[in-house]
């Protein structure tokens, strides 16, 4: 298995989690109600497994690796992937501070919360297909064989040490808990 599969495979997760982010947003612009708990649910998958898994996976050892194969950093696709992480943290913090304003804000909070996450589930979905469907692929033409195997027991390692062991797997539950609530 290459080591961009292994990507591919978590954004099929995160995919699933801005679907449910779509879902609650709706839900939330509709004037409906939605669960606290779940909003600080989905900020845990996006902080932990999105960006400290995942996005550590990419900017740790992936970009690296297609750096040192040849491909530019400070400009082109891992320049652009790395801004929109940085983007994507920034929506991510305001999700963060209208969540802990909502006790003493209430729907004013919830509709910041609503519009922070609707503008990052709008940013990972493009940058999902640009990886997926561009980055990645470079990557793979260039990095041979010898090399996947080596990012590929990097990213273990990012899993083991980073977020623990098995935690990976209670991500992926929490994730399809709130699919199952929101999509049904």
């Amino acid at each position: 298995m290459k080591a961009t599969e292994i990507l591919v495979h978590e954004h099929e997760i995160i995919l699933g989690i801005l679907d449910v982010i779509d879902a609650v947003t709706g839900r939330i612009d509709a004037g409906g109600r939605v669960d606290t708990a779940d909003l600080g649910n989905i900020l845990d998958i996006i902080v932990n497994f999105a960006d400290r898994c995942h996005h550590a996976k990419e900017e740790g050892i992936l970009f690296p690796a297609m750096v040192k194969a040849g491909f530019p950093d400070r400009q082109g696709p891992i320049a652009v992937m790395l801004h929109e992480h940085e983007v994507g943290r920034g929506h991510v913090k305001a999700m963060k501070e209208a969540l802990a304003g909502i006790s003493s804000r209430g729907d004013e909070s919830l509709k910041a919360f609503a519009l922070y996450a609707a503008e990052y589930a709008a940013l990972l979905r493009n940058h999902i297909y640009k990886e997926n469907n561009m980055l990645f692929k470079m990557a793979d033409d260039r990095l041979d064989t010898g090399e996947q195997d080596k990012l590929f027991k990097e990213f273990e390692k990012v899993e083991r040490e980073k977020i623990g062991p098995h935690v990976h797997e209670r991500y992926h539950e929490m994730a399809n808990a709130l699919a199952r609530k929101y999509l049904g």
